[in-house]
């Protein structure tokens, strides 16, 4: 019987908390034991319970994602909104990402839901809404 995704996540979020951590041992590990295991599939199930485990441990890791560089003044505004939404964060970790297609705006990615502040996602809210009224 395989253990649940969810108790495998707990272990491995409690150890990358561990101050001496090998990150490349650990993520060859996980890559084993995913592989050993016939899991491989559930790779993003498990980052995602990783990730809310850490958060309750106070460590959140944000990914934001947008068309270019974030100014440290935005930076400094998502920290704070992250703040908000995990009070108990002892650290807050933004990873940036690129992504031309969005456009501008920011996408951002927290460990139990993402918001979607680009300016392609209201592109396509407002196309679909004037879609909704042509048809109705």
């Amino acid at each position: 019987m395989k253990t649940p995704l969810h108790q495998v996540a707990a272990v491995l979020s409690k150890r990358s908390l561990k101050a001496d951590l090998n990150k490349t041992k650990f993520a060859r590990e996980i890559a084993a034991y995913l592989l050993d295991s016939g899991r491989t599939g559930e790779l993003e199930s498990l980052l995602r319970d990783i990730a809310k485990d850490r958060a309750l441990e106070g460590t959140v890791e944000v990914i934001a994602i947008s068309s270019h560089a974030l100014s440290s003044g935005d930076l400094a505004d998502i920290r704070a909104e992250a703040k908000k939404l995990y009070p108990q964060a002892k650290h807050i970790t933004i990873n940036q990402e690129l992504d031309p297609a969005l456009i501008g705006g920011v996408r951002l990615e927290y460990p139990d839901y993402q918001l979607d502040l680009s300016i392609r996602s209201q592109l396509n809210r407002f196309r679909t809404l004037t879609t909704a009224e042509r048809i109705a």
